[in-house]
């Protein structure tokens, strides 16, 4: 700050320039962030432009979850899952990390993430395979190559694992209640737990007032209602847990 008040005053030139000075180093440092990215993946013959875009990523998070780190994942799971499938994993991985580029343009767009991320895509020529996992990620392009259910799958699998993203206390604690209060409300219900941070429901039924029959039919008509009723990510397995014990005492 000294250096830019020498006489009492402010002067806007030398602001501006230790702006452009500062602007400049950030630029270098996202280039070389996205650089050390695509080395560090194996992935070959980015248009530098796209380079820069995967630096980018770095200074971005999407609900609380670091982007760059997020799409880094999706890719080493799309390549996974393609090399499964006997597909080609190498593009597989390509589109699974420049499937969120759209979430950091230069300027304002009024098109969602995904097609503007295809349109990028598109303009530094990559294949169309990739263009169309980039665009199709969230249904809003029909998908025309084999890789591109793989991308939104991926996608899918990296925001929904435990501990991805995090979410307010208020809300965790608010979902794990209306889990067990949901399975509660069923008769011959003893007690309720969510556990595995919500994405698993207890319940323990009393055995003189449940069968195995009603058992399965129970945790079947549970399932059934927190998927009309609930909101969540992934999915919340239910088990029932039906236990019959007879004690005697020898004396």
């Amino acid at each position: 700050m000294q250096r830019l008040v020498t006489d009492g005053r402010i002067h806007p030139a030398r602001i501006e320039e230790i702006v452009a000075k500062t602007k400049k180093q950030l630029e270098e440092h996202i280039l070389e962030i996205g650089e050390r990215t695509v080395i560090d993946m194996g992935i070959q013959g980015l248009h530098q432009e796209l380079v820069r875009y995967v630096g980018r990523m770095r200074f971005r998070s999407s609900y609380g979850q670091n982007l760059l780190q997020h799409s880094r994942e999706v890719a080493n799971l799309c390549a996974t899952m393609a090399a499964e499938l006997g597909l080609n994993p190498k593009l597989a991985k390509r589109a699974g990390l420049l499937h969120d580029i759209g979430k950091v343009p230069d300027e304002e767009s009024e098109l969602s993430h995904a097609l503007l991320g295809a349109k990028l895509c598109e303009k530094y020529g990559e294949h169309p395979a990739v263009i169309n996992a980039v665009g199709a990620h969230h249904d809003e392009m029909e998908m025309k190559y084999v890789i591109s259910p793989i991308i939104q799958a991926c996608d899918a699998i990296s925001g929904a694992r435990p501990g991805a993203r995090r979410e307010m206390m208020e809300g965790y604690l608010q979902r794990v209640k209306d889990l067990e209060t949901l399975a509660q409300a069923y008769e011959g219900v003893e007690k309720a737990y969510a556990i595995q941070a919500g994405r698993e429901l207890r319940v323990i039924v009393e055995a003189d007032k449940v069968d195995d029959k009603k058992s399965e039919e129970l945790s079947f008509l549970i399932s059934q209602k927190i998927e009309k009723e609930m909101t969540y990510p992934g999915q919340v397995k239910v088990t029932v847990i039906r236990e019959k014990r007879s004690v005697s005492v020898a004396r």
